[in-house]
């Protein structure tokens, strides 16, 4: 089966778990949801992103998953929640990569905002020594990007397959994250479900974003094995 054959295999599976969790939700309700499972894999969609020649079906932007370090206790929707931020709409993008990404193409989208401590140094106090500045200064400048980014991805809609395998490499979230991220990617290959002109991931500096049209960088530049959609096909009959 050829890529294209692979990634129509992929949407439909996507479409029963779709069926079978009630459509997801918007990562804003993520208090609410009650009834999420301790582990799994999450897609993420996002508002005027559509496959191929279509104004109605959906396509992922973003995989991820969480816990894949032997021993590792964050559920997913902990993981969720530090992509979605506090409830007052700061976050943390020096804990969430999906927030950083996002952050500097919204930064590069609006040239009037200067914040050159995002996504400088993993630790804040590193940043802020970094440009000579103290941390409450240089959180004050990062907090309208944080809420920025905040109501930007509140608006995405995210979709759970559950997956309660023990926490490891070997796992079948890292599986299923993996295989997905690169059959998904359009980086260095000829592109399918391109996104759309507007898709503010064209304004990263990263070329993994903009090449994949993902809002991932690992695994983008992977060849997917295409026995892994028997593996999800399966989790999802499971749900």
């Amino acid at each position: 089966m050829n890529r294209i054959g692979r990634l129509e295999r992929f949407y439909e599976i996507i479409s029963q778990l779709e069926r079978r969790v009630g459509g997801g939700f918007t990562l804003g309700t993520l208090s609410e949801q009650a009834n999420l499972p301790e582990r799994g894999v999450y897609f993420f969609f996002e508002d005027g992103e559509h496959r191929a020649g279509s104004t109605t079906a959906a396509r992922v932007v973003r995989v991820g998953t969480h816990a894949l370090r032997h021993g590792g206790k964050s559920t997913i929707k902990q993981r969720l929640g530090q992509h979605r931020g506090s409830a007052s709409g700061n976050g943390n993008h020096r804990g969430s990569i999906f927030r950083l990404l996002v952050g500097q193409s919204w930064i590069a989208r609006n040239k009037h905002i200067d914040c050159p401590s995002w996504g400088l140094k993993g630790e804040a106090k590193k940043a802020a020594t970094v440009l000579g500045i103290t941390s409450e200064e240089m959180r004050a400048s990062e907090k309208p990007v944080e809420q920025a980014v905040s109501r930007y991805l509140a608006a995405m809609r995210v979709v759970v397959l559950p997956v309660l395998d023990a926490p490891g490499s070997g796992s079948d979230r890292g599986l299923i994250e993996r295989n997905s991220i690169a059959l998904l990617s359009n980086y260095n290959r000829p592109p399918l479900d391109e996104p759309s002109s507007t898709w503010m991931g064209w304004r990263s500096n990263r070329k993994l974003v903009r090449g994949s049209g993902l809002w991932n960088q690992r695994h983008v530049d992977e060849q997917d094995a295409p026995e892994f959609l028997g593996v999800f096909e399966e989790l999802v009959h499971l749900t």
